[in-house]
């Protein structure tokens, strides 16, 4: 079978959910045999979003191999099998970075670069190198039709189809149908327009996918295929939902499988969706509800914290409990204190971050958490906060501090290492402050050896397993005796010993930092051990302690 290509643009507005259509298409076809893969073109001009502020793109996604990319590929490996990497995630300047490269190496034997062809046919490229990956790729195109940036995407996806072939492509648009409370109506209207607006460009949509409130009767889908130029079959209802892992389900009811397959002219079996009932199923009838709060400081843009709130819910499903989330100011603690913010709690996190901003209120719910025996999970920045706070108030060091801060006098137990052993480089690495910050993060998976009878080893079942990074600063081996004497347990380390990943606490019921960020490889059909665990340990605490009630 020739590779097959769908590609899904989006109109009206953004942030109408393409990245968890993209996702649930491919949960769609996997579920009938076919092997798939992603892609996402950002329309933005930075390489990659790894230096862009949370409250700008929300949460940066970190795949296997490093790649920092768009939180929609967090959605897609979540939804499927699929383990994606640096090719799988394009951004315009990361096109242009390519193109003006060649230009200076003279690849263009001294021609006039130009968007059409030598950028269209950059991004052609990009696209064509994920297609051996999958049966069919799933090519998602950021931003809305209409602007200016997004236009050499449309171009470029638009020239593809005459290059493969019209039964190897299939553009899917995805748009708004509002529900008018006032008139009591759907209005087609801006769908419309949005579908104008990319045939003027060249581009005829197969299948329209509509984002309403309620699923839209067979009258409107006729109204939408008369004016849009498609079937009423091809007019698929994109219903709001409860929860994400509804959409395939809902999506297969709405017969979008059956119109890929056939557009595409692709033979498979009968879709096998049994596994996705089950987990709607159980995400539906919890026996038990748990509040766990996040202490950071993106807290009023959850999409910063995208693939750890799903993590937290697939922790709740392989418990049968429902994970109430508590987004907490980190600087909201640091001034009213952790007591009344934090004394409904069942368990609390601190997730990754950056910056001194909002690092003492963080630490300030550290030490609650500590001093009260409520589960504690601190993942990346969270590990080492959590190493301050011990620092400061278990071991003596009054000025424990993180050497990112630049704050003085200062106990560095958290510290940019100078040289190190990198396993994914199978090279020493030598960094300094002056270091670009990309270049020295640690960034993708790498390999941890675990500490036997930890909470860990027992969470995972194996004594070594690889976790994906994304931080620059260490923890500072000079402190690690003290903090070991002190009570400090080291039970996670690279496998020479020299850097630490987890750590635990004596005597405490969970308290676990880890180094690494767990909540990139949780599955709703495979819960992160961490995860699972972590919430099975908030549920005992609020049985322990008969903190809270069940509401459900």
């Amino acid at each position: 079978m020739k590779n097959k290509f769908i590609f899904i643009t989006g109109g009206v507005l953004s942030s109408l959910g393409k990245g968890v259509a993209a996702a649930a298409i491919g949960a769609l076809l996997e579920s009938r045999g076919l092997r798939v893969t992603f892609q996402k073109l950002d329309p933005y001009i930075n390489v990659d979003p790894g230096t862009m502020n949370p409250f700008q793109h929300g949460e940066v996604f970190v795949t296997e191999d490093g790649a920092e990319t768009d939180l929609d590929l967090g959605h897609y490996e979540r939804f499927t099998s699929v383990v994606l990497g640096q090719e799988n995630n394009y951004t315009s300047g990361r096109i242009y970075n390519n193109v003006i490269t060649k230009e200076r190496r003279g690849d263009y034997l001294g021609g006039t670069v130009q968007v059409i062809p030598h950028i269209t046919d950059e991004i052609k490229a990009a696209v064509l190198r994920v297609a051996p990956q999958g049966d069919v790729a799933i090519v998602e195109i950021g931003g809305t039709v209409g602007d200016i940036e997004s236009l050499p995407f449309l171009e470029a996806i638009r020239q593809l189809k005459g290059d493969l072939g019209k039964q190897n492509v299939c553009y899917i648009h995805l748009t708004l149908v509002p529900f008018i409370k006032t008139a009591g109506e759907v209005k087609t209207k801006p769908t419309q327009h949005s579908v104008k607006e990319l045939r003027s460009i060249g581009i005829q949509p197969d299948i329209i996918l509509c984002r309403s409130e309620k699923i839209l009767s067979p009258d409107i889908k006729a109204k939408i295929a008369l004016f849009c130029n498609v079937e009423p079959e091809a007019v698929i209802t994109a219903k709001d939902v409860d929860n994400i892992y509804e959409i395939p389900l809902l999506l297969h009811h709405e017969g979008l499988d059956e119109r890929l397959i056939e557009v595409l002219n692709i033979w498979t079996g009968a879709p096998r969706l049994e596994p996705w009932e089950r987990l709607v199923a159980s995400l539906k009838s919890p026996r038990d509800r748990v509040e766990v709060g996040i202490i950071g400081k993106y807290v009023n843009l959850q999409e910063s914290y995208k693939s750890l709130h799903e993590a937290l819910v697939h922790g709740g499903m392989a418990n049968q409990v429902m994970v109430a989330l508590n987004y907490i100011d980190a600087e909201t603690v640091e001034r009213e204190g952790p007591a009344r913010l934090l004394a409904h709690l069942h368990g609390i996190i601190v997730p990754g971050g950056f910056g001194v901003r909002g690092a003492e209120g963080k630490i300030r719910a550290i030490q609650y958490a500590r001093e009260n025996q409520v589960p504690y999970f601190g993942l990346c920045f969270g590990m080492q906060l959590a190493v301050v706070e011990f620092a400061r108030h278990a071991a003596g060091l009054s000025q424990a501090q993180s050497e990112e801060f630049g704050i003085e006098p200062c106990e560095p137990v958290i510290y940019l290492m100078r040289q190190w052993y990198d396993y994914r480089k199978d090279a020493v690495v030598v960094r300094d402050q002056a270091s670009d910050k990309g270049g020295t993060m640690r960034l993708g998976a790498y390999p941890c050896v675990l500490k036997e009878g930890s909470l860990a080893s027992r969470a995972y079942g194996t004594g070594e397993i690889m976790e994906r990074h994304r931080h620059r600063y260490e923890f500072n081996n000079h402190y690690r005796e003290r903090l070991e004497n002190a009570g400090l347990k080291i039970t996670g380390t690279s496998p020479n010993g020299e850097l630490v990943e987890i750590i635990e606490l004596e005597n405490h019921p969970w308290f676990l930092a880890c180094q690494f960020h767990p909540e990139f490889k949780s599955r709703p059909m495979a819960p992160h051990p961490l995860f699972r665990d972590y919430i099975r340990a908030c549920l005992e605490y609020k049985q322990r302690t008969g903190a809270g009630t069940l509401e459900i």
